[in-house]
C-alpha cells in the first residue's frame, strides 16, 4: 500500500479538498473554502497546513467565530445544502463562540463543518491558556459544549483517528435526512503530529445524493387518502426547496386544484404568482393561508418540520383533518400522526401525480381560493397605507408617543416594507432577501412576494438574532451575480455586525436594510400583549430610580457603517427612498440604509395563535385585558 507522510492538519486539508457531491448526474466540489480566526489552538497546526500546504481551498478571515460560521450557513443554504465552507477556531472562547451558530445550523438542517482547536491530548502542559479545568473529569473542554448542538461530534487523540472521523463527517454533511453541524475537535499537539497515511484515503471521493421514493404501499395509501379528500391543502417546507421540487409542485397544485401555504424555509420554492399560492402559513403567515388551513380536511406536508410557528402551536388545523407527510427524515415524516411517505420530495410528488392522474382527481375547492387571496390583497393595501394600525398591548400608545417625541423622522413599518420591496423589484426582480429574527420575518413571510425561485433566505428554525448580516455575506458568495438585501432590526445589528469588515475585505457587496425602533420591538409586543408592563425591551437611559425607564436612545447606525468604510445613509422620508436605493444599487461595496421605524406598526398574527408560557397571574391579567368578544382567545388561555 502506498503511503504519504502528513501532519494531521495537512491530512485534513488534503482530504476535504478532494470531496465531491453528485446529484442527477451533476458533480461539484463540496468544500470551497475555510473561514478562520487563528489563535493558539489552531494557528500552528491546521493553520500551518492551510498556509504552507498545497491545496485549492480559499482561506478567509472572520471577525467573530459565530459570524464566520453564520456566513458558512448562509452559503450552504443558498447552495441548497450541496456546498459548504469549513470553519476553524482557536481553543476556549473561540470554540465557545461557535455554539450559537452550530445550533442554528443543526436546527435548520444545514450542513456546517467545524474544526475547533482543543487542549493538549497528552495533558502535560495542563492547564493551558483558556482551558477550563474540571475536578472530576480531565477529558472535558469548552468544545464539549458543542456536543449538544452537533449532529456529529468527535475529538482526535491519535493521527490515524482522523480517517474514520472525516469519513463520518462527510456522511452527515451529505445526508439530507440528518445533516447539521459536524464538529471535529483538534487538540493542539495532535494537529502537528505526523503519520503515514494510505494514499488512497486522499483520492477524489464522490458522495452520491440519491432521490429515494416511498414504498409502493405508502404511495397507494396516500393516493386513496387524497382521492377521498374534498379540500386538501399542501404545506411546503424547506425540504421541497432543497429537493428542487418547484416545477413538480406547481404541476401537482394546478392539475388537482390543491392550494398551498409555505413555511419560512419553503417560501422560496414557488413564485408568488401561482394561482394556488396562498403565501406564508402559520403564526407569521397570511390571513388567506391560515383560513384555508382551518377549512382543509387533508394537510399534505412536504419537507416541513411542523414547528409551532407553522402549526399555530397545533391549533391551526381542523380537528378532523388528516395528514400526509413527505419527508426524508423519519421523525418529521411521522409528526401529527400522519400517513408517512419517507422519500425525496421531487420524486414522491412525481409518483403521486402519476397515480392521481389515472383517476382524474380534482379537489372541491371552488372560488374560495381566489376570494381568500383577493381579501388578503385588500388587507395588504390597508396595512401598507400608512394608517395608524398599531399592535395593541399595555403601554402601546405611550411608547408610540415617546418615539414620536424623540425621532424627527420615522416610517410606519408595513408601509415602508412594501415601498422598499417596490424599489428593489424595480431594479432587480431576482434580488435575494435575508432575515432571521424579530418582527421582520413576519413581515417578510406575509408581505414579500417571491418572483424567482431560491431568492428568499430567512432563517426561522432557530430565529437567531445576529445571523442576518453574516448570512447575507454567505448568500452573496454563493450568488455573486445577484443583489442581496439583509433585513435587520437595530437589536440584531447590535448583536453582530463585525463581519461587515470581512465583506469589505473579500469584496462581497451586500445591502443592509436597517429598521430602527429603538429596542427589541417584537419581544416588547409579546410582553405587553400578554398583560405584562413593558420592561427592558426598549433602548432607554437609566433613571435615578435605577429603572431602565428613561429617554429612548437615538443611535446613528449609518455612522457606524461609515466607520467600517461602507456606503451608508439615513433615509428620512419616502421622497428619498428611490434615490437612496438607486445609489446603493450602484455601489460595489457594502451598503447600509437606515430607517427609523415607529414601534407597533409591524404586521401581526392572522387567524392563528402561538403558545407561550404564562404564569397563573399572567393568565388572569391577560383574560382581564381582553374584550368580551374575544371569547375564543380567553378559552384558549384558560386551557393552558
Amino acid at each position: 500500500m502506498n503511503k504519504i507522510k502528513l501532519s494531521v492538519g495537512e491530512a485534513i486539508v488534503k482530504f476535504i479538498d478532494n470531496q465531491f457531491l453528485e446529484i442527477d448526474g451533476v458533480k461539484s466540489k463540496i468544500v470551497d473554502g475555510v473561514f478562520t480566526i487563528y489563535g493558539h489552538g489552531n494557528v500552528v497546526g491546521l493553520g500551518e497546513a492551510l498556509t504552507n500546504f498545497k491545496h485549492n481551498l480559499k482561506v478567509m478571515q472572520g471577525k467573530n467565530e459565530q459570524g464566520m460560521a453564520h456566513i458558512a450557513i448562509g452559503y450552504a443554504k443558498q447552495n441548497l445544502r450541496r456546498k459548504v465552507l469549513a470553519v476553524t477556531s482557536s481553543v476556549g472562547p473561540g470554540s465557545a463562540n461557535l455554539v450559537t451558530a452550530a445550533g442554528t445550523a443543526t436546527a435548520n438542517r444545514i450542513p456546517l463543518l467545524l474544526f475547533p482547536g482543543d487542549t493538549f491530548a497528552n495533558r502535560q502542559p495542563d492547564p493551558v491558556l483558556q482551558q477550563i479545568e474540571f475536578d472530576n473529569n480531565n477529558d472535558n473542554s469548552t468544545n464539549d459544549a458543542l456536543r449538544a448542538v452537533s449532529k456529529f461530534w468527535d475529538r482526535i487523540y491519535r493521527p490515524e483517528q482522523i480517517m474514520s472521523s472525516l469519513i463520518n463527517a462527510f456522511r452527515v454533511l451529505t445526508d439530507p435526512e440528518n445533516t447539521g453541524t459536524v464538529t471535529i475537535c483538534l487538540p493542539q499537539d495532535v494537529q502537528g503530529e505526523v503519520y503515514d497515511y494510505p494514499q488512497d484515503f486522499f483520492k477524489e471521493r464522490i458522495h452520491y445524493l440519491e432521490r429515494p421514493r416511498p414504498s409502493y404501499r405508502a404511495l397507494e395509501d396516500a393516493t386513496e387518502l387524497i382521492k377521498s379528500a374534498k379540500k386538501p391543502l399542501m404545506i411546503i417546507g424547506g425540504g421541497a426547496l432543497y429537493s428542487e421540487a418547484s416545477e413538480e409542485l406547481k404541476k401537482f397544485s394546478s392539475t388537482f386544484k390543491i392550494p398551498f401555504g409555505l413555511t419560512q424555509a419553503g417560501k422560496g420554492t414557488i413564485e408568488h404568482t401561482h394561482e394556488f399560492n396562498l403565501g406564508g402559513i402559520g403564526v407569521t403567515g397570511t390571513m388567506c393561508a391560515n383560513i384555508a388551513a382551518k377549512q382543509a380536511d387533508l394537510i399534505i406536508g412536504i419537507g416541513t418540520r411542523y414547528t409551532d410557528f407553522t402549526t399555530g402551536s397545533k391549533s391551526l388545523f381542523n380537528d378532523n383533518a388528516k395528514f400526509i407527510n413527505i419527508n426524508l427524515n423519519k421523525k418529521d415524516v411521522m409528526k401529527l400522526d400522519a400517513l408517512s411517505l419517507k422519500g425525496d420530495a421531487k420524486t414522491t410528488i412525481n409518483y403521486l401525480t402519476d397515480q392521481l392522474e389515472q383517476f382524474d382527481y380534482v379537489s372541491e375547492w371552488k372560488d374560495e381560493i381566489s376570494t381568500l387571496k383577493s381579501e388578503w390583497e385588500k388587507e395588504v393595501e390597508v396595512i401598507s397605507s400608512g394608517k395608524d394600525i398599531l399592535i395593541k398591548g399595555l403601554d402601546s400608545e405611550k411608547v408610540v408617543e415617546e418615539f414620536k417625541n424623540v425621532f424627527d423622522n420615522y416610517f410606519h413599518q408595513t408601509q415602508l416594507f412594501k415601498a422598499i420591496e417596490s424599489e428593489i423589484k424595480k431594479m432587480d426582480d431576482d434580488a435575494i432577501v435575508v432575515g432571521a429574527a424579530g418582527s421582520l420575518p413576519g413581515d417578510l413571510q406575509r408581505l414579500w412576494n417571491v418572483n424567482s425561485v431560491n431568492t428568499y433566505s430567512v432563517e426561522y428554525g432557530y430565529s437567531c438574532m445576529g445571523y442576518e448580516i453574516a448570512a447575507a455575506i454567505g448568500v452573496k458568495m454563493a450568488e455573486p451575480n445577484k443583489e442581496v438585501y439583509a433585513f435587520v432590526g437595530d437589536g440584531s445589528f447590535l448583536m453582530l455586525h463585525s463581519e461587515i469588515l470581512t465583506a469589505l475585505q473579500e469584496n462581497v457587496k451586500i445591502n443592509i436594510i436597517l429598521l430602527d425602533n429603538s429596542g427589541y420591538g417584537c419581544i416588547d409586543n409579546l410582553q405587553t400583549s400578554k398583560g405584562i408592563n413593558s420592561n427592558s425591551t426598549h433602548f432607554r437611559k437609566r433613571k435615578e430610580n435605577n429603572i431602565l425607564d428613561g429617554e429612548l436612545l437615538n443611535v446613528n447606525y449609518s455612522m457606524i457603517a461609515q466607520g467600517y468604510g461602507c456606503f451608508s445613509k439615513p433615509v428620512n422620508n419616502f421622497e428619498e427612498l428611490e434615490s437612496a436605493f438607486r445609489e446603493a444599487r450602484e455601489q460595489e461595496k457594502v451598503t447600509l440604509l437606515e430607517f427609523k421605524v415607529l414601534p407597533k406598526t409591524m404586521t401581526e398574527g392572522y387567524e392563528t395563535w402561538w403558545r407561550v408560557g404564562l404564569t397563573d397571574n399572567g393568565k388572569t391579567n391577560l383574560i382581564k385585558s381582553k374584550k368580551e368578544e374575544d371569547k375564543k382567545v380567553i378559552e384558549r388561555i384558560k386551557e393552558y
